[in-house]
């Protein structure tokens, strides 16, 4: 479990997001400034903020992490490999693909590692993360899923892409974490609007949080005295 003692310290553990349709160019400069003034260690945004929010984060030293085959992970494996190229292009330094769901639960493993790989390759050395969302999951496939992500070699395993039928649990956590152990990285997301219920997903293994209640969760540990 890491050691974060310090609100700074979990400020940067976390990805301040929005994914929402409307977002507007107002919202996504908003997020950004936000993530300048918390220390927040990235901002996710959807594929065509990537270059604007770039714009405004480039002097700082917060991320730019952009969606891929998002919210549904079912377009085709060269679709999502042209958009991670892209996003890339534009600034993104970390990409998070939402897996193909439909093809995990038809046994077709092939596919599914094919289709992560594909991204690997695109993103060029830049962070992957694989959208598991475990909501739609047996605890089986949340397990075989990450044995894949390993295999094709992404970065990080990750829960959820907050648009389905529920977020982050613990439960999926600890199975996560037990399947990966400290090879890849595990980000928590969906669901996330306290400081209690971020600190629970921490301790049960996850290294990162996606949240769009960030400032929140900070205020809350900083109340709290909270450490991890």
């Amino acid at each position: 479990m890491m050691n974060i003692d310090t609100v700074e310290k979990m400020a940067k553990i976390i990805d301040h997001t929005n994914l929402k349709p409307k977002a507007n160019r107002d919202d996504i400069k908003r997020l950004c400034n936000e993530a300048i003034e918390f220390g927040f260690g990235a901002v996710c945004v959807n594929p065509c903020h990537v270059k604007y929010a770039k714009k405004i984060l480039d002097s700082s030293d917060v991320e730019v992490c952009s969606v891929i085959g998002f919210p549904l992970g079912a377009t085709l494996s060269s679709v999502k490999a042209f958009e991670a190229k892209q996003v890339i292009e534009n600034g993104a330094t970390e990409v998070d693909m939402v897996m193909n769901v439909g093809a995990l639960k038809s046994d077709d493993i092939d596919l599914v590692e094919r289709d992560i790989k594909k991204v690997v390759e695109a993103a060029d050395g830049n962070l992957v993360k694989v959208i598991l969302e475990t909501c739609l999951l047996t605890d089986e496939e949340v397990h075989n899923a990450c044995e894949i992500v390993k295999d094709a070699g992404a970065d990080f395993v990750k829960t959820s892409t907050g648009f389905s039928d529920s977020g982050a649990t613990v439960k999926h956590i600890k199975i996560m974490k037990k399947a990966v152990g400290d090879q890849l990285g595990i980000k928590a997301s969906g669901g996330i609007r306290a400081y209690k219920f971020a600190k629970e997903l921490i301790q049960e293994g996850a290294t990162r949080i996606g949240a769009s209640s960030g400032i929140k969760i900070l205020e809350e540990m900083k109340s709290e005295g909270g450490t991890i």
